[in-house]
């Protein structure tokens, strides 16, 4: 799962993705809101859901997107020239098209060539909850001229992110990472419970019941309406982190809407969302630390952390108790530096092999901050990684965490059982220390309002049209996630897995990667058998 590249995860020198994931570093900034219409919520069913699937859109008529200027960016950003944006009305809820509309903002960058195209790709980079309107702008760089040729590229920003139709809870905390229930130093989730009620309660309280609607499976939904508005009888789909959900959620509605698709950095659709967090996040991270540390290891002699991969653990996880106890106060910032956002900041650096040596002198940092003997590398290491993050214009605060928990409380059913998230919580942080007993927490779903609809059944087998790629130690969405699509999926996906770290596989260093998703781009073979590439410059 990815999130904005926020204050905390400076870009790599490749440059070309949306960085982070769902634990990104807190950024202050203040809260606005922005609702949306007004229709009333109903039940849907088992069988309406699968027919309000199959069928939307077949009936909308002959919509189109007019294209023009894209909407302003955030001071400092930049874009592909060639980039044009439109915006498309769809249906709040589904099972009520002539109902309330919503507006979806829409890219398209033409790069397919007369005589060799194949038709469209759609782009999106995960989140829950990113924007997705500049993607094919930082795709395009990456791709070869014969997958240019094929394809023009589309992206969007789904139902209530950025420009389409943004959503705003007014969260007093408008960071993605405020909403990640750290324990209390001694263990305790007390406070973690009340801040989860609070939550639960702004949103029913700002946005509505209207929020309920803004799920995965509608916005697969809207996905297939934007593929009716550019005149497609197929789309050929490329999901990242939380997109490999959506884009398995779109398979199983419209199997015979999906051309190719490629899904990277991946997501058990078996498991949204809670068992996914409760179950993936202490080993990944746990599998991707050890990456980090031998950077420090190596650099025993200045950064002063170990001099082995258990040394360095060990300095660390000493630093975040301390910081759990003793906050320390951030020159020039307005935060302070506790646990949970050491720990915050480790999560998305982790993200890039090109971070890592970012966040082993952040680490120092923190220890010499912690020990109030700062030095000037420290505070030019502090000040790049709690630096503002600009915002975007028209879309509120809090707009990304608000998303967030719309499809993570709106997709399935969270346990809403108080003592028994204390039960897993002390055990999680036991069992995986450096998450300590975050992932197996209470979360605001277990105080959410029931999902609209059932959650989708991910459809197995049928065309084989799915590329999986995975890397073995991506501390987002680990190794685990990728097996449980490619189960789920059956035969009607190849797996490619990667013996690499970080949350990207595609131009991450992989040559055999690359080379089997260009392949299948361009030709539509996939690899007879699961693949499992070990030529990871990165590794």
């Amino acid at each position: 799962m990815t999130t904005k590249r926020s204050a905390a995860t400076p870009v790599p020198p490749r440059g070309r993705r949306f960085a982070a994931v769902l634990l990104a570093s807190t950024v202050v900034g203040g809260a606005l809101t922005a609702c949306g219409g007004s229709a009333q919520g109903v039940e849907v069913s088992g069988t309406v859901a699968k027919s309000v699937g199959k069928d939307a859109g077949r009936s909308a008529g002959a919509a189109r997107i007019t294209w023009g200027t894209c909407p302003p960016l955030a001071e400092g950003q930049t874009r592909d020239p060639h980039l044009t944006c439109g915006t498309l009305k769809v249906p709040l809820d589904y099972t009520r098209p002539g109902g309330t509309k919503i507006e979806v903002a829409v890219s398209r960058l033409s790069t397919a060539k007369p005589g060799k195209r194949r038709g469209v790709l759609v782009l999106n980079p995960g989140g829950p909850a990113l924007g997705g309107l500049d993607m094919p702008g930082t795709m395009a760089p990456t791709l070869p001229k014969s997958v240019r040729e094929r394809y023009d590229l589309i992206g969007f920003d789904p139902r209530g992110v950025d420009h389409s139709t943004p959503q705003s809870c007014g969260l007093n905390d408008p960071s993605v990472a405020g909403l990640f229930p750290f324990p209390a130093a001694d263990g305790s989730i007390t406070k973690n419970v009340a801040l989860a009620k609070a939550n639960a309660k702004k949103c029913a309280d700002t946005a509505g019941r209207n929020l309920r609607y803004y799920t995965t499976a509608n916005t697969a939904r809207d996905i297939d309406r934007i593929r009716q508005a550019l005149g497609e009888k197929k789309v050929s789909y490329w999901g990242q982190s939380y997109g490999t959900y959506l884009g398995a959620v779109y398979r199983s509605l419209f199997q015979k809407r999906t051309d190719r698709m490629i899904l990277e950095g991946n997501v058990d659709p078996t498991k949204v969302w809670a068992d996914l967090v409760a179950d993936t996040w202490g080993k990944g991270m746990a599998d991707r630390f050890p990456d980090a540390a031998r950077v420090a290891a190596a650099q025993n002699g200045t950064l002063g952390l170990g001099g082995s991969v258990a040394e360095v653990t060990r300095t660390y996880l000493a630093l975040a108790d301390r910081l759990d106890r003793e906050p320390a106060a951030i020159p020039g910032a307005p935060v302070s530096l506790d646990g949970a956002m050491l720990r915050s900041v480790t999560y998305s650096l982790l993200l890039h092999n090109d971070t890592l040596p970012v966040l082993t002198q952040f680490w120092k940092a923190a220890q010499d901050l912690a020990e109030g003997s700062t030095t000037a590398a420290d505070a030019e290491v502090l000040k790049q990684v709690f630096a503002d993050t600009p915002t975007t214009p028209g879309v509120p605060a809090d707009n990304q965490a608000t998303m967030f928990l719309a499809l993570t409380c709106g997709d399935a059913q969270w346990p809403k059982d108080v003592d028994g998230y204390a039960a897993r919580t002390a055990a999680e942080r036991a069992k995986w220390p450096l998450t300590a007993g975050m992932p197996a927490n209470i979360w605001t779903c277990a105080f959410w309002d029931k999902p609209a609809e059932p959650t989708v059944k991910i459809t197995k087998g049928g065309a084989r049209d799915t590329l999986i790629l995975q890397n073995r130690r991506d501390n987002a969405t680990p190794w685990e996630g990728g097996l449980g699509l490619h189960k789920a999926l059956g035969r009607g996906s190849a797996f490619v897995g990667v013996d690499n770290g970080g949350h990207y596989v595609y131009d991450a260093g992989s040559t055999c990667a690359d080379k089997a998703t260009v392949t299948f781009l361009t030709t539509g073979r996939l690899p007879h058998k699961d693949l499992y590439c070990t030529d990871a410059a990165g590794k």
